[in-house]
């Protein structure tokens, strides 16, 4: 049995993460200031003996004794990463110093959950880990962009020059039961709005792309890599190489909540992407890892959760 933490662990990703490793027979410390997490993901878990939660911000250090750290904190939707850029960024550098500075006291392995848009608006498809990417500095998704960029050099030069063990995985568009009904993001979006009868919002044209992950998949991969052989750092990215268009997805949730929804076009945000597609070669090959669930299956697994909540 090892001792994990979690931060961020009570938000959508790291609720599914704390159910596993608890399942597995894992000690899980799940850290968050309730930001965009909520109780109500982990309610379920408060009775478990081997599951404590702790209530703090990650830009605080904190002095734990654990064997491994995933760190997850931070808030992942435009609607809330841009509402305080500031915390936004300061989660992502000064959670992640704070973090490290805890893996380095107590020799423990930790994984930082990176993003896809480290890629920004990528000039090549599929994105690999190689490819530097296309993100604008200055503008109103740099917070979290560049927050992450900087949170993948402070684990480098920990481990670089600390010896560090760390792992790093760049998350693509993951999509799942738990994620918050005013989110912000576009399956949650589509979902809630057929589900309310009203019209569904497409930024753009709607052809854009996007690839959908399971959070089942997404989880089953974070933990692959955590348990990895020891000197592979990754970065490794972990989404589903299928690649959709946003029209295409909201057709898909019209006809599946059987709703009287039309689509309706507004102008595309500044900055957001036209195009985003994992390359997983390298999370088939030293993880051996591929997303199982389909995307009709886990968005009826999706619709069927919002169907209990909105």
């Amino acid at each position: 049995m090892k001792r994990i933490l979690i931060t961020g662990g009570a938000g959508f990703l790291g609720s599914h993460l704390c159910e596993r490793l608890l399942a597995e027979g894992q000690e899980v410390l799940c850290l968050d200031n309730f930001f965009t997490g909520s109780k109500d993901n982990i309610s379920h878990l408060r009775g478990n003996p081997r599951f404590e939660c702790i209530r703090h911000d990650i830009i605080n250090p904190i002095y734990l004794e654990v064997d491994q750290i995933y760190n997850l904190a931070c808030p992942a939707s435009p609607v809330y990463y841009q509402l305080n850029p500031i915390k936004t960024i300061k989660t992502s550098v000064m959670g992640t110093i704070n973090t490290l500075g805890l893996a380095k006291r107590v020799k423990a392995r930790i994984l930082q959950a990176s993003t896809s848009e480290v890629y920004g608006d990528p000039e090549i498809a599929p994105q690999c880990e190689g490819y530097w990417g296309r993100v604008n500095p200055i503008g109103i998704r740099s917070c979290y962009d560049e927050g992450k960029r900087a949170a993948e050099c402070l684990m480098m030069d920990y481990h670089r020059q600390n010896q560090v063990d760390i792992k790093i995985v760049r998350i693509f568009n993951t999509y799942g039961p738990r994620m918050a009904v005013n989110d912000g993001r576009v399956v949650s979006n589509f979902i809630v709005q057929a589900l309310r009868r009203e019209d569904i919002t497409v930024y753009g044209d709607g052809s854009q792309t996007r690839s959908f992950c399971y959070v089942d998949d997404l989880i089953e991969g974070l933990i692959r890599m955590m348990n990895s052989a020891e000197g592979f750092t990754g970065p490794v990215n972990i989404g589903t190489p299928e690649e959709f268009t946003i029209r295409d997805l909201a057709d898909r949730v019209i006809e599946m909540t059987g709703s009287p929804s039309r689509v309706v076009f507004r102008p595309l945000p500044q900055d957001d992407p036209v195009q985003r597609r994992p390359d997983i070669t390298l999370a088939r090959e030293r993880l051996g890892w591929n997303p199982a669930v389909p995307l009709a299956e886990g968005l009826a697994r999706t619709i069927a959760y919002f169907r209990g909540v909105v």
